[in-house]
C-alpha cells in the first residue's frame, strides 16, 4: 500500500511539474505578443511563426554540436530578424494588413518546416537532440541549490503579486462607485494563486531533491520568465515603454511629437518575435520531439486568449492568463470524458468552445481583463 501511494505521489508531483513548465512557456510566449499588441497595438495573428524559427533553430543548432545557449540565441535572433521583414513589408501599411500577412508568414513558416526535408527533416520531425540539464547529475549540495533558486523565484512571485493586487486594490478603492464584487473577486483570485502557488513549489522542490531532467528543464523555464518578465517591466515603464503606449493609443500623437513610429513598431515586433523565439525552444524541450504539427496556427489562438484573458498591456495579466489557461485546459481534460453527452471525438471542439464562451462573458465584465486597466486600453479608439 504505501509503495502505491508513493508512485501516486510520484505521478503527481510528475504531472505538476509539466504544468509548470507548459504554463511558464506559454507566459514566455504571451509576454512576446502582449508587448506587441497589448503595448504597441500590432495585430499579430501569425506569432506562432516565431516559436516556431526559435524551436527548430534550438533543436537542429544543438544537435550539430552547437552549446545550448549560443542554440537559443541564435534562435531568438533569427525570431526577430522574422519580425524585420514582416516590419519592414508591412508596418507602413494599416493594421489589417500586418494581421493578414502574419496569418500568412506563419502557415509559409510551417509549410518549410513540413516540406523541406534537407534543413528540417519534414515530416519525420527532430528527434533526440540536446535537452537542458539532461546530463546533470547534482549531489545534495547542489539540489539544495537549484531549490534555493526555485525559491528565489518564489519569493519574487509572491512579491510581484503583492504588488499588483495591492495596486489594483487602490484603484477600486479609489471609483466614485465601489463595486463589492469586484473586491472579493479579487480577494478569491489572490487567495487562489497563492494557494496554487504553494502547492507547485512543494512539488517543485520535490521534483528537485529526486532531480530529473524534467524537474531542471522546470527550474530553467521559470527562471527564463522571472528575468525576461523583469526586463520587460523595466522596459515598458521606460520612456520607450511610455511611447509605445501612445503609438497604440493614437500614433499621430508621438508623430507629431518628431518620434519615429515605424522605428519603435519594429522595435516592439522584433523583440516581442525573439520572446517568442526563447519561448519556442522550451516548448520543444518539452515535447522532446518537434513535428511541423506542432506549430499550427491554434497555438496563436491560445496566445490571444491568454492575453485577453489575463488583460492585454498587462505583464502580469500574460502569466496569469497562462496560469488560467493551463488549468482549464487540464481540469477539462479530465472532467469533460465524465459527461456523458459528449461524445470522445467532439471534447476538443467543445473544450474551445467553452473558450469563447467564456472570453465573451469577461468582455462584458471586464472588457479590459483581468488585470487590465481600462483607462489605457483604447485600442482602435
Amino acid at each position: 500500500m504505501g509503495e502505491l501511494i508513493c508512485q501516486v505521489c510520484k505521478v503527481m508531483v510528475n504531472y505538476l511539474v509539466f504544468l509548470v513548465i507548459s504554463a511558464a512557456t506559454f507566459a514566455l510566449f504571451s509576454l512576446g505578443l502582449n508587448l506587441q499588441w497589448g503595448y504597441t497595438g500590432l495585430i499579430n495573428f501569425g506569432h506562432v511563426a516565431f516559436m516556431t524559427i526559435g524551436a527548430y533553430a534550438t533543436v537542429l543548432l544543438t544537435a550539430a554540436g552547437i552549446p545550448l545557449i549560443f542554440a537559443v540565441l541564435i534562435g531568438a535572433v533569427l525570431s526577430a530578424g522574422l519580425g524585420l521583414l514582416i516590419g519592414i513589408s508591412t508596418l507602413r501599411l494599416r493594421e489589417d494588413y500586418l494581421a493578414i500577412v502574419t496569418i500568412g508568414v506563419s502557415e509559409v513558416v510551417r509549410l518549410v518546416a513540413l516540406n523541406e526535408e534537407w534543413l528540417t527533416r519534414g515530416s519525420f520531425g527532430v528527434q533526440n537532440y540536446p535537452l537542458p540539464l539532461a546530463d546533470f547529475r547534482p549531489n545534495l549540495l547542489g539540489k539544495g541549490i537549484l531549490i534555493a533558486l526555485l525559491t528565489l523565484v518564489v519569493i519574487f512571485a509572491f512579491w510581484r503579486l503583492g504588488r499588483v493586487v495591492k495596486r489594483h486594490w487602490q484603484t477600486l478603492q479609489s471609483q466614485q462607485e465601489k463595486q463589492n464584487y469586484q473586491h472579493i473577486g479579487l480577494i478569491v483570485l489572490a487567495a487562489a494563486i497563492a494557494i496554487c502557488g504553494v502547492v507547485l513549489y512543494r512539488a517543485g522542490v520535490i521534483a528537485l531533491y529526486n532531480y530529473s531532467s524534467r524537474a531542471g528543464l522546470m527550474l530553467v523555464s521559470v527562471m527564463t520568465l522571472a528575468v525576461v518578465y523583469w526586463l520587460l517591466e523595466i522596459a515598458v515603464r521606460s520612456p520607450w515603454g511610455r511611447i509605445l503606449k501612445a503609438i497604440r493609443e493614437d500614433e499621430q500623437v508621438p508623430k507629431a511629437l518628431g518620434k519615429n513610429v515605424f522605428w519603435y513598431k519594429l522595435q516592439a515586433l522584433m523583440l516581442g518575435g525573439a520572446i517568442a523565439g526563447i519561448a519556442g525552444a522550451f516548448y520543444a524541450w518539452q515535447l522532446t520531439t518537434v513535428y511541423p504539427t506542432n506549430f499550427e496556427p491554434l497555438i496563436t489562438f491560445y496566445a490571444w486568449t491568454i492575453v485577453v484573458l489575463g488583460g492585454a498591456g498587462s505583464n502580469a495579466g500574460a502569466i496569469l492568463g497562462a496560469i488560467i489557461f493551463w488549468a482549464y485546459s487540464e481540469g477539462t481534460r479530465f472532467f469533460l470524458p465524465q459527461l456523458a453527452f459528449i461524445e470522445a471525438d467532439r471534447l476538443g471542439a467543445f473544450r474551445i468552445m467553452i473558450i469563447g464562451l467564456i472570453l465573451m462573458l469577461l468582455m462584458l465584465w471586464r472588457p479590459q481583463g483581468i488585470l487590465g486597466k481600462k483607462e489605457e486600453l483604447t485600442l482602435g479608439r
